[in-house]
């Protein structure tokens, strides 16, 4: 299954404020993410429905084994082309803003090849 953008933009972000926190509610999602309540909500109620999430008796958000195996793909492609991008010289907020956007979009075959490209060089070094 291919979640949408908007869909990994939340389980990323699930992920980021677990490692932070706790417990993650729809509230630090939301403030998190800069979106609406019901926005969050709706969001959410779709990655649950899909399988991506449950609820604890708490009202906590717990990424699932999928959400969380989906959510982690999600980082590490975020994290890595940002990194990449630093490093070629980009500012580090455009480097965060357009991996980003990249993060979503690019193939699994590019981006393992970028990885490796990456290893190999720091092995080099």
């Amino acid at each position: 299954m291919h979640l949408q953008e908007s869909g990994e933009m939340y389980l990323e972000t699930i992920y980021v404020l677990s490692l932070e926190k706790n417990a993650v509610r729809s509230i630090d999602i939301a403030n998190h993410m800069g979106f609406s309540k019901p926005s969050v909500t709706r969001g959410l109620g779709l990655l649950k429905d899909d399988g991506f999430i449950e609820k604890d008796s708490d009202g906590h958000i717990i990424l699932t084994e999928k959400g969380r195996n989906h959510a982690i793909r999600i980082y590490e492609r975020h994290t890595l082309l940002t990194d990449l991008f630093i490093k070629i010289g980009v500012d580090e907020q455009t480097a965060a803003d357009d991996a980003c956007r990249i993060e979503h979009y690019i193939s699994d075959k590019t981006f393992d090849a970028i990885k490796a490209y990456i290893k190999k060089k720091e092995l080099q070094s």
